[in-house]
């Protein structure tokens, strides 16, 4: 790596921007932070960037200035905000424990605004929450903004939510009780009501280089051939004519967010800047968004390039100099093979961190088709295909949450059975729409009748509950809802609850009666809070408790559990039947044995059968779900899950 200043005019570049007031040791503290961790900022940054200066001597001007807002930031960063940087750089697994769990929600929906949300804590705290992802609560386009994800200012809240104190009121409060607020980052594009549109829109020639923009449709018309189309049926294409600017610009989800350009260094280092300016605000973990599509490349999907991963390289270097304590996790809803990359990777001579979390999106997507088929081969193709994590890193697991379920990120996997993938899936697509099937959810976008439909709708929706009608069918519904968590919260991770599923509510049609909403069925799963069936949590008869009640029960027994941390090792497992899943948790001294039932059938499973060639003594089995003794040989009923501890050797905690 050839540097043109030594490593020491950009630490001091660094601590220029820092005040002098700054005690001796976080000073040190600083430095040790960048002694580490600037090499792969300034691999990645001039990969990226230096070509766009007239020579090194200009590119390392750019990248001091750099470093010295980073400095800025730490100067203004509050001090319990140190103090928490201070205490997760000593403990860098902090977030991979079995005690994590998330909850995600929108702001409006959950509790009106954010005052609101800090009266409903107790109900967090009641379920165990150690992290609360509050979906976009950033001032968002005027109109249409596709549920706030059109961001119009990162320095503003969204008016009806409340104002900037109100956020830190809100991140000091749930740091109080122990949870993390994450805060959705749209990194691939703004509104175009942002004031940098808004100067590209009137001729400033330096922002209209923030956004990609052709004169006419040659270029556009060659990138088409090769890209995707997230939205074919609203807002079909990627690029959107714009009058004020005589150009086609880069829409990748609608005309009105516009794709920003990271060739341009000037994006990296503002968007840099908004985000550390949120951490500052008390933000402790950010959902960076769409990081699949931020870098083009003609005669490509656009989507996974090397450069959008030396990106989000690059921005993790730099909030761990500036904000050791705060989470990146990566919104890329991508095959299997493509996920790890987002973690991290390893050429042979150097560990590079990405990002700290990521959503294992084809797990998701694989256990809802492991309860349509009655058969597990597509989720055991699925783990298989997962890696080991990186170090310091977690998987977020998930049942459901504000968008679709897309089922084409199981091509791959489902491409391995004899069936034609398109049919296979397309099935499954029909089943979860309601087809001959207990599910009551709906198709989402697809851009031909051929094509493979997302699936919309909440969890107990596409579980059942919308169409039982004898106490049976209830039960059974239950029992597939408590299966697809059960497996979030034993896979290895950090699982998450999306806003009212431990109630068991079910779908809001009355999107389709309002304006702003009737084109997108997604908010056929964004029902606002249900007062009544939170009141309902702890009744004895109803369905809402007997899932509450469960859930709480499942999570309690999983922070008692160390082989359920992230960073445990899972061994994939064999059993006779399809229906059935198994997976191995920890080491064979002190194993976790989880067991599912995806039929509705029962199915006799022989432990030690299970469990032949590996170093196990034989020993009784113990349910930790009732702690019931398991024996040897254990009978599954429909939609059961057992997780198993040796009975003499237990591995929970007292």
């Amino acid at each position: 790596m050839s540097v043109p200043f030594t490593t020491d005019r950009f630490l001091a570049s660094l601590l220029a921007g820092m005040s002098p007031a700054m005690p001796s040791s976080m000073r040190e503290r600083v430095s040790s932070r960048f002694q580490q961790h600037f090499p792969v900022l300034y691999q990645d940054l001039q990969h990226l960037y230096a070509k766009k200066f007239a020579d090194e001597q200009a590119f390392a001007l750019w990248l001091m200035d750099l470093l010295c807002m980073a400095g800025n930031s730490i100067a203004q960063r509050p001090a319990l905000l140190l103090e928490l940087d201070q205490q997760r750089s000593e403990d860098r697994q902090w977030f991979t424990k079995e005690n994590m769990l998330g909850y995600c929600c929108y702001v409006d929906r959950f509790a009106g605004d954010l005052k609101g949300v800090q009266q409903r804590i107790p109900h967090l705290q009641e379920l165990g929450v150690t992290y609360l992802h509050l979906l976009p609560f950033l001032k968002a386009r005027a109109g249409e903004n596709d549920g706030g994800f059109a961001i119009a200012d990162f320095d503003a809240i969204e008016p009806r939510y409340g104002t900037m104190q109100d956020l830190e009121q809100t991140c000091n409060a749930l740091r109080k009780a122990g949870i993390s607020l994450c805060s959705d980052f749209i990194l691939n594009h703004v509104a175009d009501d942002h004031p940098w549109a808004i100067a590209a829109k009137n001729g400033d020639a330096r922002y209209r280089d923030y956004f990609y923009h052709y004169p006419d449709r040659s270029e556009p018309d060659a990138f088409e051939k090769h890209l995707g189309q997230v939205f074919p049926q609203v807002a079909p294409g990627n690029f959107s004519y714009v009058p004020d600017m005589q150009a086609w610009v880069w829409t990748t989800f609608y005309p009105y967010q516009w794709d920003l350009n990271y060739r341009n260094p000037a994006v990296f280092a503002d968007m840099t800047a908004a985000l550390l300016r949120l951490a500052n605000r008390g933000v402790e973990a950010f959902r960076l968004d769409s990081t699949a599509f931020l870098w083009k490349r003609a005669g490509t999907k656009c989507m996974n390039q090397p450069e959008a991963h030396q990106i989000l390289q690059a921005l993790r270097s730099l909030v761990d100099i500036a904000a050791p304590g705060v989470l990146l996790k990566a919104e890329a809803i991508v095959e299997t093979s493509d996920l790890p990359a987002y973690l991290g990777s390893n050429d042979g001579t150097q560990i590079i961190k990405e990002c700290h979390l990521a959503y294992h999106s084809s797990l998701m997507a694989a256990s809802w088709v492991a309860l349509a088929e009655q058969d597990t081969s597509l989720i055991r193709h699925v783990v298989a295909a997962t890696p080991a994590l990186p170090e310091q890193s977690s998987w977020l697991t998930y049942v459901r949450c504000h968008d679709d379920i897309g089922w084409n990120v199981l091509r791959p996997e489902a491409s391995l059975a004899a069936e034609d993938v398109q049919q296979r899936l397309a099935r499954v697509s029909r089943f979860y729409s309601g087809e001959d099937s207990y599910a009551r959810g709906q198709s989402f976008q697809a851009s031909a009748p051929g094509t493979v439909h997302g699936t919309v709708g909440m969890a107990s929706a596409l579980t059942g509950f919308a169409s039982a009608q004898t106490t049976e069918e209830k039960y059974l519904a239950r029992q597939r809802l408590l299966l697809l968590y059960g497996l979030s919260f034993c896979f290895g991770g950090m699982p998450l609850i999306y806003m009212g599923d431990e109630l068991a509510q079910e779908n809001d049609a009355a999107y389709q009666h309002i304006t702003a909403q009737a084109a997108d069925s997604r908010w056929l799963h964004r029902p606002a809070w249900d007062e009544n069936l939170y009141q309902q949590r702890h009744e004895s008869l109803s369905h809402t408790a007997a899932v509450f009640d469960a859930l709480c029960d499942m999570l309690h027994v999983r922070r008692q559990l160390p082989q359920l941390a992230a960073a445990t090792p899972r061994q994939l497992l064999t059993p006779a039947s399809p229906a059935v899943l198994a997976f191995m948790r920890g080491s064979t001294k002190q194993p976790l044995l989880y067991l599912a039932n995806f039929s509705e059938n029962n199915v006799s499973i022989d432990i030690n059968a299970l469990l032949a060639g590996y170093d196990i003594p034989a020993q009784a089995w113990l349910n930790q779900l009732d702690r019931r003794d398991a024996g040897t040989s254990v009978t599954l009923t429909a939609y059961a899950q057992l997780w198993l501890t040796q009975k003499n050797n237990p591995g929970a905690k007292a």
